[in-house]
């Protein structure tokens, strides 16, 4: 028992999400129809990412991107090519996968130059990065690919409609980062090249291969995706299962018990009431507030239904993960990555990423709520 305590304290998100699921079961009573709710597809796709991910770690795939990063002298010049990489790639691969590639490298390369006392504040810049890069494209991220999907819109004017965001979202961060380093604009970084694995692991192609796969069912939105999943994990046990002693369960756990009670709650009679009442002309701040309790994907599903105005819904749901870890699954993930490397700091993280975030949702809430009123 006092393992088990030990163990709930050392991680409070899936500490909170298990108890959250446990709290819905109590509103309404578990069933095959709140089973088939949970986005299965969401979790076997972030089980696959996370076998690849630790076998890139293992078999140093991903040494080339940190060479390419070291061209950039400055940490300055660094910052600004590891979260615009993020912000970029998550347009395409989606804003968890960004940060699941570009987090582990910021952490590895700046503890390597010695410049660790970074860290916290570019990866919570890294991750406001993958939220609003990602909300331009309707695949970049789980909660714009749903909406899109029913807005029955073409994906050009569903990008024209987000690009104002995108845009004074990029200038800022390039803001923040100024502002982080404004005592020295200039300061250089000098990495430890013997971190760098001396050669690529023989299994390095194998995993490119398997990447390969990933990315393909997550871009083509492919209907065969437990196949997918299926053909990484026996690939990876013919060929390495050891190496699912290393991969992160807590994080595909805390992902299944918040999920388990956003489909509770949205199965609830009475909740689908009250919501229908609500909801209709405050869209934007309910996607913003709903996701706080159960982050902005399941909020996404839950409030479509009792939503008059498209662009509210999307808008809020595209900021709310910079209000708090839960606003956005995509935040977990990033929480997850640095507390593994540095178990007993998560409550830095919590107080920098709330800074910096509240900091951001700030200068932007209002912006977004204005142009909420430009309807898809």
């Amino acid at each position: 028992m006092d393992r088990a305590l030990r163990f709930l304290k050392r991680e409070p998100m899936l500490t909170v999400s298990a108890l959250a699921a446990v709290a819905a079961m109590f509103i309404t009573p578990p069933s095959g129809t709140l089973l088939k709710a949970i986005d299965w597809r969401t979790l076997g796709t972030l089980l696959m990412m996370l076998c690849v991910l630790e076998g890139f770690k293992q078999e140093n795939v991903l040494d080339p991107l940190v060479k390419l990063s070291l061209r950039a002298k400055t940490m300055t010049g660094l910052s600004l090519f590891y979260i615009f990489g993020v912000f970029f790639s998550s347009m395409f691969v989606t804003n968890d996968v960004s940060l699941m590639i570009f987090v582990p490298l910021t952490i590895f390369t700046f503890r390597g130059g010695g410049k660790e006392k970074y860290i916290l504040p570019v990866i919570t810049l890294e991750n406001i990065a993958a939220i609003r890069g990602s909300l331009l494209t309707p695949f970049g991220s789980p909660q714009n690919l749903f909406l899109y999907s029913r807005f029955g819109i073409s994906a050009g004017r569903f990008m024209l409609h987000m690009l104002p965001l995108c845009a004074g979202s990029a200038l800022l961060l390039t803001v923040f980062v100024l502002v982080l380093y404004r005592k020295g604009l200039h300061e250089e970084i000098e990495f430890d090249h013997s971190r760098l694995g001396e050669k690529a692991g023989s299994k390095r192609v194998f995993y490119l291969v398997l990447f390969g796969i990933v990315i393909f069912t997550i871009v083509s939105r492919t209907a065969y995706w437990w196949a997918a999943v299926a053909i990484v994990v026996c690939a990876i046990l013919a060929a390495d299962r050891k190496l699912f002693l290393k991969v992160d369960y807590v994080l595909i756990f805390t992902f299944l018990f918040f999920f388990v009670f956003s489909s509770s709650i949205a199965a609830n009679a009475g909740i689908a009431r009250f919501l229908d009442a609500a909801v209709g002309g405050s869209e934007y701040w309910w996607a913003i507030g709903l996701s706080q309790l159960i982050s902005n994907v399941p909020a996404s599903i839950v409030l479509y239904p009792f939503a008059d105005s498209h662009a509210g819904l999307i808008y809020g749901a595209d900021t709310a993960g910079l209000c708090s870890l839960i606003g956005s699954l995509a935040s977990v993930i990033n929480y997850r990555i640095y507390v593994r490397e540095y178990p007993d700091k998560g409550r830095d993280f919590i107080k920098v990423f709330t800074l910096i975030s509240w900091a951001f949702f700030l200068l932007v809430v209002i912006p977004g709520f204005l142009l909420s009123g430009w309807e898809m």
